[in-house]
């Protein structure tokens, strides 16, 4: 359907401004509403989406600015599907929460069409316009609304960090549209099969400068320290929204961009890009055991499983040997992985919230017993623990399974050590659960509440969600089998 994907984005955008005029006491119920029409043009892309062609759909192409050969062009394979539905997912989620200003509100929406803008744009200038998009308001919505003393050294941060990747990512497209007169994704990619984007020295500054961009949005070892402070200081719907959809432009352009741009750099540096996956799974999962505040150690165990993916896709990139069999896995786990950890990575956000919610404080010392007190809190949080510990029968599992898969047939030795991640994941979470929920229960929990009615609205339809994919997956399969398909061609 014409223009299917335009309303997409357009509709968060008016939202914003009918949240900006509306009355404080209306604001969240108008950015649902405009949610559930947002989740209606979703599902119709869904529908209208063919699971069995190959290369984009739905497209959308229009000039812009002819005089540089920008185009505003949108559409969707498997991958982007999967993000437009993850981003539904999450974002009312996120707005259930902890009821926010109205200015909050209208930030979030704005964050929402950059990222659906994000997903599908197909050119660079307009990919990078949705990408510049989605920073200003994490930057307001953290500095503004967040909490904590270095709330305002967290925004800064956030964004000196992204920005500085986002000028870097800038200058290395000038300089191939400089060398070849276009900003198109596949028109480049193609080129660079059979040639080198620009030639000499700067080929390998191009690389670095894209490189860069995306390594600090995912984040890649040792760029990821921003994450947690941003993370921590954040309030717990934009936390849901930054861990849960917005990470996942890191990775997207890894697949969309890097990987098809700039094969030989990528394999040439194997050995090296593998390492600092590695760092990324082990040193942040060592790091969140460490650390006594909850949303801290939430916010390293992301960096933690977005590793995984990068594991996935420097695995399949570096190696010559590839079977086609260990890549369709490797990325099938990719993909899944992305999914999974958007909804369960923002699932304990949500729950953390509610602990601090109740406490006014979430240090893991400050709780206790809590299972005799809340048992129904407990034993959805520990379901989302479990999911994101990679426990078979929950969405986590099947992710990481296919990652490792795929993986070990390709290169056994970093693979074999970022296993140790999944250890130290187990045992973080485990030894949360401990002190939390056994023992004696602490006397400042004494009155807490368990789930109330609002808060199983939300929490019983995420749950249910890690079930259906844990168990039967192939739903979720069936969106990204095509894309998966196209991708294991270009490396086999």
């Amino acid at each position: 359907m014409a223009g299917l994907i335009t309303v997409l984005i357009l509709l968060p955008l008016i939202g914003a401004l009918f949240v900006s005029a509306a009355r404080p006491s209306a604001a969240r119920a108008i950015a649902l509403g405009f949610n559930a029409l947002t989740a209606i043009t979703a599902f119709y892309l869904w529908r209208h989406f063919d699971p069995a062609a190959a290369g984009m759909q739905l497209a959308e192409r229009y000039d812009w600015i002819p005089s540089i050969g920008a185009e505003y062009f949108v559409a969707i394979d498997g991958l982007s599907l999967l993000l437009v539905i993850l981003t539904t997912i999450i974002f009312p989620f996120a707005l259930l929460a902890r009821r926010m200003p109205r200015g909050a509100y209208s930030l979030l929406l704005v964050m929402q069409a950059a990222l659906y803008g994000n997903f599908t744009a197909q050119n660079f200038i307009l990919w990078f316009l949705f990408y510049e998009m989605s920073l200003v308001p994490g930057f307001l919505l953290i500095k503004i609304w967040g909490g904590g003393a270095n709330r305002d050294w967290a925004a800064t941060k956030f964004f000196l960090y992204t920005f500085l990747g986002s000028v870097a990512m800038l200058l290395s497209f000038l300089a191939i549209y400089f060398a070849k007169g276009s900003f198109d994704f596949a028109t480049l990619a193609e080129n660079a099969r059979t040639a080198p984007l620009v030639s000499g020295r700067l080929e390998w500054i191009a690389f670095a400068g894209i490189f860069l961009g995306l390594a600090v949005k995912v984040p890649l070892f040792p760029l990821h320290t921003w994450l947690p402070d941003a993370y921590e200081s954040a309030p717990t719907g934009v936390s849901m929204v930054l861990t849960g959809v917005l990470s996942k432009m890191g990775v997207y352009g890894f697949v969309r961009l890097l990987l098809p741009l700039f094969p030989r750099e990528i394999q040439a540096l194997g050995p090296w890009l593998l390492g600092l996956a590695v760092c990324s799974i082990v040193f942040p999962a060592l790091a969140a055991w460490a650390q006594s505040d909850l949303k801290r150690m939430v916010a390293y165990l992301s960096i933690n499983h977005l590793g995984y993916c990068l594991l996935g896709l420097f695995t399949i990139a570096t190696t010559t040997a590839r079977p086609a069999i260990e890549i369709q896995a490797a990325l099938s786990g990719v993909f899944l992985q992305i999914f999974n950890h958007g909804v369960t990575a923002a699932a304990l956000f949500y729950f953390v919230g509610l602990l601090e919610e109740r406490r006014g404080a979430r240090g893991i010392y400050d709780f206790g017993g809590l299972m005799q007190r809340t048992p129904l809190l407990c034993g959805w949080m520990s379901v989302a623990m479990f999911s994101s510990l990679g426990l078979p029968g929950l969405n986590g599992f099947i992710g990481e399974f296919l990652i490792f898969k795929g993986a070990f047939g390709l290169t056994m030795i970093p693979t074999a050590i970022a296993v140790l991640g999944l250890l130290f994941t187990a045992i973080t979470f485990l030894r949360a659960m401990q002190l939390l929920f056994s023992g004696p229960l602490s006397e400042n929990c004494r009155a807490f509440p368990d789930l109330l009615g609002r808060e199983k609205f939300v929490v019983v339809p995420v749950t249910l969600l890690m079930f259906a994919v844990g168990i039967a997956p192939q739903f979720l399969f069936n969106i990204f089998n095509g894309a998966v398909a196209q991708m294991t061609r270009l490396f086999a």
